[in-house]
């Protein structure tokens, strides 16, 4: 689901970009690259490892073979396989704009914490765990679990990060800027037609020009 929002929002942008201009819609742009450092990234990266680790490992404890029967396979690989690749391909086409680390994480921590919220409040409603292996941990093991999995996904987003340098550093220009945020702000003062000077950290940034 969160590659198929993050997609969406991409066609929307390069739509947007051909009728509209470049200048038009940083708005969109900024949400884009939003979406895909602090989530779309991170968590589709850990989505893949940890399924498939954790599969080859024992798929009862993630993919019942009951499932087979139900789901085909391409649905499976849709959700655990193919979200890895495209996300590689969007890192290798596409130069992103980071927001500052500690907002960045932020974010990334609150989608997180949701989504645990989610499978918790699910459990509590049906007496089932969305993934057998949860059932196999104790209250101690899934808070364990949980921070563990929290940690693993901080460290893809900062290898994503590194990544982005390394294949777009060349291109890189510091901006005055907190991206996603600061756009807002400053569109919302050009349709009240005052000026501002917007003030912060520098942070690398890859944003179009």
């Amino acid at each position: 689901l969160l590659q198929a929002i993050f997609f969406g929002v991409a066609c929307l942008e390069d739509v947007l970009k051909r009728t509209k201009g470049k200048k038009d819609i940083k708005f969109v742009t900024a949400f884009r690259d939003l979406l895909f450092t602090t989530l779309a990234f991170p968590i589709s990266t850990f989505v893949f490892l940890s399924f498939w680790i954790l599969f080859l490992y024992d798929r009862e404890l993630v993919y019942p073979k009951v499932l087979d029967t139900i789901f085909p396979v391409w649905l499976n690989h849709a959700m655990h396989t193919f979200i890895l690749p495209f996300s590689l391909v969007e890192v290798v086409l596409r130069p992103h704009c980071y927001p500052l680390r500690k907002r960045g994480l932020t974010l990334l921590a609150a989608a997180c914490l949701a989504y645990v919220s989610r499978v918790l409040w699910i459990y509590s409603e049906t007496g089932t765990w969305v993934y057998p292996v949860f059932a196999k941990l104790s209250p101690v093991g899934l808070a364990a679990f949980f921070s563990l999995s929290y940690i693993f996904t901080i460290g893809i987003y900062l290898f994503g990060e590194k990544l982005n340098h390394w294949k777009w550093g060349q291109f890189i220009s510091l901006l005055p800027t907190e991206t996603f945020l600061c756009y807002v702000s400053l569109l919302l003062l050009r349709t009240e037609g005052e000026t501002s000077k917007a003030e912060g950290s520098n942070v690398y940034c890859l944003c179009p020009k």
